[in-house]
């Protein structure tokens, strides 16, 4: 799952660098969101969860967090995207429920971890994007 990361951060910079010419506030934030939430937040996840794991984290279990982390963000990325036209604002909603979802899948299965800096950081990880969720869906309304 790090490498679908590495992939996000590579379509972000894909995304500024073709856009560069001409420049847009929308294909700003889409490139910065590519490589910050669905790049970088997504491979810190993944390296945490490998190295926090107490219980085996088999395929599915980590396809059904990452899908629903890459679901929620691509709903986030295309709702955004689509607001102009008055129909995507439903969708952002959409994919910050499936982001939530995931955010939870993905403190479950590091539950029983012992305590350290790398958890702390997980878990801190996981509460911004918990935490800035919301704003940002309040934000897609103004």
């Amino acid at each position: 799952m790090a490498s679908f990361g590495a992939t996000a951060v590579v379509a972000g910079g894909i995304v500024a660098a073709a856009t560069a010419s001409a420049p847009s506030q929308p294909a700003a934030w889409a490139s910065a969101y590519l490589v910050l939430v669905v790049g970088v937040v997504q491979v810190a996840l993944a390296v945490g969860l490998g190295l926090l794991a107490v219980r085996p984290i088999t395929g599915s279990m980590q396809a059904w967090a990452f899908g629903l982390f890459n679901l929620g963000n691509a709903a986030v990325l295309v709702g955004t995207l689509l607001d102009g036209t008055g129909g995507g604002v439903w969708i952002v909603d959409l994919g910050g429920v499936l982001l939530l979802a995931a955010m939870g899948l993905l403190l479950y299965y590091v539950r029983g971890a012992r305590r350290s800096w790398l958890l702390a950081l997980y878990v801190g990880v996981v509460g911004v994007i918990v935490v800035s969720m919301p704003i940002g869906l309040v934000l897609s309304r103004v």
